[in-house]
């Protein structure tokens, strides 16, 4: 009998077909993705098991916002909703998560003496540099996709 992955058919759905595209997870933007999620999820587990668990909802809405971005690009959608500014949201995005995640560490490291507030506040401050680099990318090509849509009007207003 014939193997079914051997003679090119799909593989049957199930917990794979939830999985990113191998393509997504090698690029840049599917990377930064990945290490914020990952640092906003263990800054929240440090947060709960640490005396400073009142910060502990700025890393759970991060998380959940950068998995929610992870699985929106790795499933394209941002090429099917062309209505949302995609660029300018994760720009946002970012901005106020580096601002939001420095100023907690720093509040983190300095206010209490637990070992966890200490380590939220490190993973802290690499969490601010990450977001701080995607928002530098992003910004980029925020930048290329304004000059786009501002170059493309006054053409139109040329021809009239």
């Amino acid at each position: 009998m014939e193997d079914p992955e051997s003679a090119g058919a799909a593989p049957p759905p199930g917990l794979s077909s939830l999985l990113p595209p191998r393509e997504f997870l090698r690029s840049r933007k599917g990377q930064l993705l990945l290490a914020e999620s990952v640092l906003s999820f263990i800054i929240f587990i440090c947060y709960i098991a640490s005396l400073a668990a009142s910060f502990m909802m700025a890393p759970l809405l991060e998380f959940l916002l950068a998995l929610f971005l992870f699985f929106a690009y790795a499933s394209k959608l941002n090429e099917k909703f062309k209505g949302v500014h995609w660029p300018l949201a994760d720009f946002l995005r970012c901005v106020t998560a580096a601002i939001i995640y420095f100023a907690i560490s720093i509040a983190a490291v300095s206010k209490y003496s637990d070992g966890a507030s200490k380590a939220a506040g490190v993973f802290g401050f690499a969490a601010t540099i990450v977001f701080a680099i995607d928002f530098y990318i992003t910004f980029n090509d925020l930048v290329t996709f304004l000059k786009q849509g501002s170059s493309d009007s006054p053409e139109g207003h040329k021809t009239e």
